[in-house]
């Protein structure tokens, strides 16, 4: 669904000489001697020098646990409400997870994870940031009023076997980014930003407008550019000639907000279930 400039890599891989091919256990030993090294180096050599310097109070950042080692890649989605994050996830894991709210109006006021396990269910805020197994214990700083906003929804899901998602709550425009939200959203959105090997900036095609609430999270996300994909979403509902004048109209306003010489690649494409 997303198209975007693909790179054939047919013509190099005849050229190499042949690999045989690694078993799965032989992955799977590998990431874990990986693993293991990462967390001798840091017990041995940083975590002595962060408890000398007090990194967690200046920083405000916990030391890290073989928990936040072992957890699995997170990809985090953020956008205006009603750009379709949730369809996003819904369309990727092929079905429906609990927990989800889909509409025009913003429907998720929530910071949503998704998590593989044996039965559906969803996950109160409060029992996430204390579970042993998850890495989401530094969360509780932002207080009360953040994990009643923060919730898990936990269901069978190949997808979910390999990667953690977290859809984030719509952020506002207009008179809506006024109200105040319990909590400090960028915050909390940098707290996840730190922690997500992929983050996905997703866009409307009928709404390019970048409200100040979205601009001040595209300024969190500064340090993390490597990590961020800007896609344009439900491309289906406009013709060509249309879509060419919202690509170049995305493109002049992130050139506005976001400080970077290179222009952003966008791709393009349409995630839900009828596209």
């Amino acid at each position: 669904q997303i198209q975007q400039p693909i790179i054939n890599m047919s013509n190099w891989a005849s050229s190499s000489s042949p690999r045989p091919s690694a078993s799965a256990d032989e992955v799977i030993n590998k990431t874990n001697r990986v693993s293991a090294q990462l967390k001798a180096i840091y017990k041995d050599n940083i975590l002595p020098s962060e408890k000398r310097y007090r990194y967690d109070y200046f920083y405000e950042s916990p030391f890290l646990t073989d928990v936040e080692f072992d957890a699995k890649p997170q990809v985090m989605l953020v956008g205006q409400y009603s750009v379709g994050k949730t369809s996003f996830i819904r369309y990727m894991l092929g079905r429906d997870f609990p927990g989800a709210r889909i509409g025009p109006e913003p429907t998720t006021d929530r910071f949503t994870c998704l998590i593989n396990g044996p039965e559906e269910r969803t996950i109160p805020g409060n029992a996430l940031s204390v579970h042993p197994d998850l890495p989401f214990r530094g969360l509780e700083r932002f207080g009360v009023s953040f994990l009643s906003r923060f919730e898990g929804s936990q269901l069978p899901s190949s997808v979910l076997r390999s990667i953690t998602l977290v859809d984030t709550p719509g952020i506002l425009s207009g008179e809506k980014q006024r109200v105040n939200r319990g909590y400090d959203f960028t915050k909390v959105v940098s707290w996840f930003a730190d922690r997500a090997d992929l983050i996905l900036l997703l866009f409307d095609a009928h709404k390019l407008d970048i409200s100040d609430e979205l601009k001040a999270t595209i300024d969190v996300l500064k340090g993390h550019e490597d990590k961020v994909r800007c896609i344009l979403n439900k491309a289906d509902q406009i013709n060509r000639q249309q879509l060419m004048r919202v690509y170049g109209s995305l493109l002049w306003s992130l050139g506005k907000t976001i400080n970077s010489p290179e222009v952003l690649r966008v791709y393009v494409g349409s995630f839900w279930h009828e596209p």
